[in-house]
């Protein structure tokens, strides 16, 4: 039986989103100049109604009001993709790790090229935080949809922090 795939788009300030859901659970988020480009054939008519959750999680987001992203997910690759995309949910929000860490975390440390490879072709850019990862010494290294928003993602994620310690009682 073949799966179902249905898509929208939604507006960000990092530019349009296309989600893609896979028997209506989220299976793709890729932004405009996604790379390596999505194959746009397979995302399925667009039904922007079996959307309401995501795009609703997806403002308060980008309003600073979400954290984390509770949405039922359905990515698809290797047993080890799996892996490294469940560590990359680990990554507390407006913090970031090495591709290191993300190894050590995974059980192989000596995987670190690996690691880089599992994170660029993560299908869920953003609700699985790919973008926080970053090169050792703190360099923004590839994003799939460019180093520019990855550093717009971090820096949102970072002054929504520094605004709630700002407003936190003492």
């Amino acid at each position: 039986m073949t799966a179902s795939r249905t898509h929208t788009l939604i507006d960000s300030p990092i530019g349009e989103l296309t989600l893609v859901a896979t028997d209506g659970v989220l299976s793709g988020v890729y932004m405009a100049e996604h790379h390596p480009a999505p194959d746009r054939t397979g995302f399925g008519p667009r039904a922007d109604a079996d959307f309401a959750e995501a795009a609703t999680q997806f403002g308060e987001y980008f309003a600073g009001d979400r954290t984390r992203f509770t949405l039922p997910l359905a990515p698809v690759g290797t047993a080890f993709q799996l892996q490294v995309w469940e560590a990359l949910r680990q990554i507390e929000y407006g913090t970031t790790r090495t591709y290191s860490q993300i190894a050590l975390a995974v059980g192989r440390p000596t995987a670190i090229r690996a690691v880089a490879a599992a994170n660029a072709r993560n299908p869920l850019s953003i609700v699985v935080p790919c973008h926080r990862v970053i090169g050792s010494g703190g360099k923004l290294t590839g994003y799939a949809g460019g180093v520019e928003r990855k550093r717009f993602l971090l820096e949102r994620e970072a002054e929504v922090l520094q605004a709630r310690d700002v407003h936190a009682p003492a």
